[in-house]
């Protein structure tokens, strides 16, 4: 007898669909920082006012003092000198009047020539220290007062009668500055136009 075989059914899984993976949360969002609050400006000190008033007015009497002195310079360098008309010669040797000033006058009257030219340039040293804080240095006042003048000395030679261009002038006019500005001038700019003090986050410092 055959022993029938009997077929065996195969069952089939159906197929599971992926299981979607879960969406990651999102990140939040940053919190803005918040801005710092500006820090108020310090008012400056009332002395700090009074300082900068101070200043102001010491500048405007040298600017006033500055220019009675140009009126009185032009007087009396610019005035015509008719009785020196044929003795007026000019100097381009240095020390040459100097000489001449003690060979013709007295010892009393030389002295006055020589005072007198070095009165001229005093102003110099004293009021542009103050006048001009650019100008507050030596070197700076001695330049301008020899420029200033040489030019009043040219002036002198080509257009006011009975004078001539003298270098002895100019040199005595720049030592007038030099003593004007080492025995007041550089202590006067100096007191005007000290440095600033400012505050900053309650300290103070000197700039």
């Amino acid at each position: 007898m055959r022993r029938g075989t009997q077929g065996t059914a195969t069952k089939t899984i159906p197929a599971t669909k992926p299981v979607p993976k879960p969406k990651p949360a999102p990140k939040p969002k940053p919190v803005p920082k918040p801005k710092p609050a500006p820090e108020p400006k310090p008012k400056p000190p009332r002395e700090a006012w009074l300082v900068v008033a101070a200043r102001w007015l010491a500048m405007a009497v040298a600017f006033v003092a500055m220019v009675g002195f140009a009126v009185l310079l032009a007087r009396a360098t610019l005035t015509p000198s008719p009785a020196s008309v044929g003795i007026a010669h000019a100097n381009l040797h240095p020390g040459r009047s100097l000489r001449q000033y003690f060979d013709r006058y007295t010892v009393a009257g030389a002295l006055r020539q020589v005072g007198g030219n070095l009165l001229l340039g005093v102003p110099f040293g004293v009021l542009l220290p103050v006048l001009a804080p650019k100008a507050r240095g030596l070197l700076r006042v001695l330049i301008t007062t020899a420029l200033v003048m040489v030019l009043v000395e040219l002036a002198q030679g080509a257009i006011v009668e009975g004078r001539a261009f003298d270098i002895d002038d100019v040199i005595m006019n720049t030592t007038g500055a030099l003593l004007g500005w080492l025995l007041v001038g550089r202590l006067m700019g100096k007191a005007v136009h000290r440095p600033r003090l400012r505050r900053t986050r309650g300290a103070t410092d000197t700039t």
